[in-house]
């Protein structure tokens, strides 16, 4: 969300994609710091450059920058998108009010709208929500009215339910004493039409949503989704059944594609490729995707056709390999101005670490998403690390600080299928209460990240 003052508070008309981003990119206002708004600002790592591949943050700096290069290059409208359909976008225009709130005055609480003073003979009839203007009152009258109901005219004051009673002779008396005006909310005591109610950049959360039906909305202008296509590779890979004879379950074709909806994409399709140089080209080539993201065969092996095919297609490789355990044989090359891929490794946790690494900082550049506050918090236990690259390890948010999980291979996804987090651990390791970087897992955290559908 941009902060006030900028510019976004200033101009009422349409941004496009590319402006909405810049917003974003130089106001981007508080956002979260884990999962309670806990710990302490991440420190900067100097690069260490006695390795080829690229250190680990300046890979998400890399893909950061491409984003906003392609953003550029790419000039998207933003779109019109309908309410139920709006969670988690970011507003492309600002959100004016296009009417007053509350419309017309109305009542704050159940119980009988006043005119003058008590005790007032109750009318037969009573007021309720939704129902065109009631008749005006009369000095000494009361009538029962429901809460959002509208205030007859010559209205002075609303009492509640519980504050009073009714005589015999079926008159009504206050309990307490009665204030003028009580427990009616005026017409335009939330906004006056043309109000600015919230600034472009902000991100559509569920009270957003709310806030714009309330104000007349129908559809939000917001910065459109970046579309994916998934390309699943490997011919070990089985979609149904127990592992057998040399084969697999594919454990990313069911994770990746709602991972990165949570990370606000939409993911078009998910194709299983194989290990098929020529299929993989084809897939690559007939593409319009603004990314696409391919599992497996990164590395140099006898079918791993990324890299043969990124050559064959003279793309740019920007990130090739990463500092980074698991995952190091990640990549991000841009095939067009406006269109990159990235190449995950086969590993299902590895593929997680390359997700976090370069397409959650590509993606949420691109969706003009706020980037996170990096934190920090105590690791409680120690952890072993590499002696150059950084490690990626899922732990769980505890009071003690941030607790380590077993089961932390390359290959595995029981660590985190468990946990809250991942923990950036630096080069030679963490000793217990050292402070580490934590990356949030979006569901985990209940943010507005957790878009599955």
């Amino acid at each position: 969300m941009t902060s006030p003052g900028t510019r976004a508070d200033t101009e009422a008309e349409d941004l496009d994609v590319e402006e909405a981003l810049a917003l974003v990119n130089e106001n981007p206002g508080p956002a979260p710091r884990g999962r309670a708004g806990h710990g302490t600002p991440a420190p900067h790592r100097p690069a260490d450059t006695r390795h080829r591949a690229t250190p680990w943050p300046e890979a998400r700096a890399t893909a950061e920058r491409a984003a906003r290069a392609a953003a550029r290059a790419a000039r998207r409208t933003p779109v019109p998108v309908p309410l139920d359909a709006a969670l988690g976008l970011t507003l492309a225009a600002p959100l004016t009010a296009l009417t007053d709130l509350p419309s017309f005055d109305t009542s704050a609480m159940d119980g009988w709208a006043l005119a003058g003073p008590g005790p007032w003979a109750l009318r037969d009839e009573g007021v309720l929500a939704g129902h065109a203007e009631p008749a005006p009152l009369t000095d000494g009258e009361a009538v029962r009215i429901a809460t959002g109901a509208r205030i007859p005219p010559d209205t002075t004051a609303v009492l509640r339910t519980e504050h009073g009673r009714t005589d015999e002779r079926g008159r009504l008396h206050p309990t307490r004493e009665v204030v003028h005006g009580q427990d009616i909310r005026p017409r335009g005591q939330e906004c006056r039409s043309g109000d600015q109610l919230l600034p472009v950049g902000t991100l559509a959360t569920p009270a957003v949503l709310g806030l714009a039906a309330a104000a007349g909305y129908d559809t939000l202008t917001a910065v459109p989704r970046p579309r994916v296509d998934v390309l699943v590779l490997g011919d070990e890979l089985l979609t149904q059944g127990l592992p057998h004879d040399g084969l697999i379950r594919d454990a990313l074709g069911p994770m990746l594609p709602p991972w990165l909806r949570a990370l606000g994409a939409e993911v078009r399709a998910v194709r299983r490729i194989g290990d098929d140089a020529k299929a993989l080209h084809r897939a690559v080539t007939s593409s319009d995707a603004d990314l696409i993201v391919t599992t497996g065969g990164t590395a140099a092996g006898p079918v791993d056709h990324v890299h043969p095919t990124l050559r064959r297609i003279g793309a740019e490789l920007l990130v090739d390999g990463v500092r980074a355990r698991p995952g190091h044989p990640m990549l991000l090359a841009r095939l067009k101005d406006d269109q990159h891929l990235v190449g995950l490794p086969g590993n299902p946790l590895a593929a997680v670490s390359g997700l976090l690494t370069l397409a959650e900082p590509l993606l949420r550049t691109l969706a003009a998403r706020p980037a996170p506050e990096p934190y920090t918090l105590p690791l409680r236990d120690a952890v072993h690390g590499h002696p150059h690259d950084t490690r990626l390890v899922p732990v769980l948010l505890r009071e003690e600080g941030a607790v380590p999980l077993r089961y932390n291979g390359p290959a595995m996804l029981r660590g985190i299928a468990a946990a809250d987090a991942l923990a950036v651990v630096p080069p030679g390791g963490a000793r217990p209460g050292q402070e580490a970087e934590l990356l949030d897992l979006p569901w985990a955290t209940g943010g507005i990240g957790v878009c599955f559908t």
